[in-house]
């Protein structure tokens, strides 16, 4: 079912990248545990950090997860990938 996959992670990305938390939730899940995508701690982080910005519980417990197994130069890299998705994804479509 990789196909289908990688066509879950094309709708998530859309929606994510149109501010929606549950999205943004769903592709760090996928980034995660390397559904649709090659697994990446530092995109996971990302994604999982912008969701829980926006009071997603979920993602900020998945957040602290995925941050045990990074490295502390993972985790910067992740925080400023947050910043910029924020900016990207997140406040033009806040009112």
């Amino acid at each position: 079912v990789p196909q289908d996959d990688a066509e879950a992670v094309k709708w998530y990305r859309k929606a994510a990248e149109q501010g929606f938390a549950d999205a943004q939730y769903n592709l760090g899940v996928m980034y995660d545990t390397g559904q649709g995508v090659p697994q990446d701690d530092v995109q996971a982080h990302a994604w999982f950090n912008i969701a829980a910005a926006q009071g997603d519980t979920e993602a900020a417990q998945a957040k602290e997860e995925v941050a045990k197994r990074m490295t502390l130069g993972s985790r910067d890299r992740a925080q400023k990938l947050a910043r910029e998705y924020w900016e990207a994804y997140v406040l033009p479509f806040r009112n």
